[in-house]
């Protein structure tokens, strides 16, 4: 199946999760399931930004070390995120007043070192979007709007991997930092027992690591179609060819091939759109860096090459059958499309960090 077809395939088994509210730490790396809006404008009285003498604008023009101006009454000090007193609009640093606490020695214009009400939260500001992921600087918004608690979208996923796994912990890793949730279990060996485990309840969606190819132990297919329906076996995907995906009880389930390289850039290339799916993510921001050197490719399959980001640029680590000594340094990856032969050292490309 080429591949777009089967991303969007699989983004068609991949309905939103519910949401659940969390408190603002606890949603930072999970995406919003609505957007979020300051209630009420903050502050709510003009406020210092920083520590200073109190006083009318209007009523210290003019004033210097040269020509200081008396003032009928001595200025109010006040720190940093306090309230002004009424009647003042800005703020005079510490030394503006000298030995006479009535004498002043510079002048301010209005609002200087302050923040005018509802200037730091307008009511009805939205902090976050739907859609969007939670960032620890929203939080920081949320947490001084007052808010206690934000609807999120979290994709609990349950990993089947077979002994020994290694691939699960970085699953785990990538899943977490994209906001959702994963649990790792048991992949059986035989298809009847593969196809319990797919029963199972708990997850929004399944992962099979391994058993997808064309081996005498493989079961990972015959499994998925006992199950449920296997919608496809075999993606036009280089490396991950043998991947799968189909549907148990309505619920998405990916087939990964057992090699490293393959299977993380399977994961890549259907399993982050399928995860973004579950947890109703909108479409990020393409980020862009030219190749340091060039990256050629076989038509009709896409292929997927991993990246290294320097000052320089992305440089080509490799793809298909890359060592693992190598593949350990990748931070980003480059899907390249099945119409591209590649592309020319200096060509600015999309890339996905890993």
């Amino acid at each position: 199946m080429p591949l777009a077809e089967a991303v969007a395939e699989l983004a068609a088994l991949a309905s939103p999760v519910a949401a659940e509210d969390v408190s603002p730490p606890a949603a930072v790396g999970a995406v919003s399931a609505r957007d979020v809006v300051a209630t009420t404008g903050l502050p709510t009285l003009r406020t210092a930004l920083r520590d200073g003498w109190a006083v009318s604008a209007a009523a210290v023009v003019g004033a210097s070390p040269y020509a200081p101006l008396r003032l009928a009454r001595a200025p109010a000090w006040v720190e940093a995120g306090a309230p002004l007193p009424a009647g003042t609009d800005a703020l005079l640093p510490p030394e503006a007043i000298g030995a006479d606490p009535l004498e002043i020695e510079a002048e301010a214009a209005a609002g200087e070192g302050t923040r005018a009400p509802a200037a730091e939260l307008p009511q009805g500001a939205r902090l976050v979007a739907a859609g969007e992921r939670v960032s620890a600087l929203h939080c920081l918004a949320l947490a001084s709007a007052g808010l206690p608690w934000v609807s999120v979208r979290r994709p609990r996923l349950r990993l089947l991997a077979a002994e020994p796994d290694t691939l699960s912990p970085v699953l785990h890793a990538w899943i977490a930092a994209r906001g959702g949730l994963a649990e790792t279990a048991p992949r059986p060996a035989e298809a009847a027992d593969l196809a319990a485990a797919l029963l199972r309840p708990g997850a929004d969606a399944v992962v099979v690591i391994g058993g997808t190819g064309p081996g005498r132990t493989d079961r990972g297919a015959e499994a998925l179609a006992r199950a449920g329906r296997l919608h496809a076996h075999g993606i036009a995907l280089r490396p991950g060819e043998s991947a799968g995906f189909g549907a148990v009880a309505g619920l998405p389930v990916l087939l990964l091939p057992g090699r490293p390289d393959a299977a993380l850039a399977a994961w890549l290339a259907l399993g982050r759109p399928l995860l973004a799916g579950l947890a109703g993510a909108a479409p990020e921001p393409p980020q862009m860096l030219p190749l340091t050197r060039k990256v050629t490719s076989v038509i009709g399959l896409a292929e997927l090459v991993f990246l290294r980001r320097t000052p320089a640029g992305a440089e080509p680590l490799g793809g298909a059958e890359i060592p693992l000594h190598r593949l350990g340094q990748a931070d980003a990856a480059l899907l390249v499309p099945p119409a591209h032969e590649g592309y020319p050292a200096g060509t600015p490309v999309e890339v996905l960090p890993l």
